[in-house]
This record gives structure tokens, sequence and C-alpha cells, in this order.
């Protein structure tokens, strides 16, 4: 499942440096996170880096998009090769 920032972000910037698939991208107001380049950073690390460094946290699961370990280990790949 990917993830998705909610209306709580405060734009700090803290999230976007530290995603493995540059999902992440200044939205207006608030950052936005590729569903389609998402993989909660399975395949990268242990755990989704956006979620550990984001001050108000803000950042939760997409509903829309329900996928498998092994679905976004196979989406990593495709992204990386």
């Amino acid at each position: 499942m990917a993830l998705m920032i909610t209306s709580d972000c405060t734009a700090c910037d803290a999230c976007e440096p530290v995603c493995p698939n540059e999902a992440i991208k200044a939205g207006d107001p608030i950052y936005v996170i590729d569903a389609l380049k998402c993989t909660e950073c399975v395949g990268a690390e242990d755990e989704p880096q956006c979620k550990l460094v984001c001050p108000p946290e803000c950042i939760v699961q997409n509903p829309d998009f329900v996928e498998s370990e092994e679905e976004l280990m196979e989406k990593y790949h495709q992204l990386h090769g």
C-alpha cells in the first residue's frame, strides 16, 4: 500500500530528501506522494523513512493503493532496475 500525506502537512521538507524512490514532491500547499513510485521503502529500508522524519506525523496509508509486500518489492525493482 502506498503512503499519502494528510492536510496536517506543514511543508517542512523533511520527507522529500529521504525518499529512495523520489516519490515525494512539493505540492500546493502540501507535499504529495506519487503512489506509482511509493514502495513504503520496501527494497531500500526496513521501514518508511518519510514517516520517521515527519514532525507532524501526517504520513499515513493510502487506502486507494492496496499492495502486498511482494508487489511493493516488484515496484521497487521496476523503478531501480
